[in-house]
């Protein structure tokens, strides 16, 4: 079932449900404007876990002013099944991460530049990056998928950014896929 104006995709943190991505925007944007100044990474990131009857996929959207915080949410999405194939998870990873980052339309990202642009000379900057849950590792089983996951973030316009540094991924979206009720994990951490 694709997502429609009708049926957008939700997000979550520890503080608020149901955002839409409208509202996940207007926190970026309010995140970036308290200090325009600051370096911003904008990150969005993609992980799974293999349950008895289904594989849950979290998608992690975060803004970071580098050594001074961040902001962040998340997307849950559910496959009744067991996706035990490596690639067919990884890919739906990719994916994930692929439909997130396009809901950043270029007037999204010309409102974001705009609030950079004239703090550049006092070291503001932004990346946008797309953290992808594999690695080029001898020892990695994800290595051979390396490639042609970092071409489709790449196509995107995202700096593709790969284990060990895809904390987007590996980390923060990681935390949230072992539980089945986002709802029992966020009791744990809040």
């Amino acid at each position: 079932m694709g997502h429609t104006q009708e049926n957008p995709y939700y997000f979550q943190n520890l503080t608020e449900k149901n955002m839409t991505f409208e509202h996940v925007f207007e926190r970026i944007v309010s995140f970036i404007k308290k200090e325009p100044n600051g370096k911003y990474r904008l990150i969005v990131g993609t992980d799974s876990q293999v349950h008895t009857r289904h594989t849950i996929f979290i998608t992690a959207i975060i803004i970071q002013r580098q050594g001074k915080g961040a902001w962040m949410c998340i997307h849950r999405d559910v496959v009744p099944r067991r996706m035990v194939h490596l690639h067919e998870r990884i890919s739906r990873e990719t994916s994930l991460t692929e439909q997130m980052a396009a809901l950043l339309t270029d007037e999204h990202k010309n409102i974001l530049i705009d609030l950079i642009l004239p703090h550049i000379y006092k070291g503001a900057s932004f990346t946008f990056e797309g953290h992808i849950d594999i690695g080029s590792g001898s020892r990695n089983k994800t290595r051979e998928y390396v490639n042609e996951m970092v071409a489709r973030v790449e196509a995107l316009g995202l700096e593709a950014v790969i284990k060990p540094d895809s904390y987007g991924a590996s980390s923060v979206a990681n935390k949230y896929t072992k539980k089945r009720n986002v709802n029992d994990q966020q009791k744990r951490l809040g």
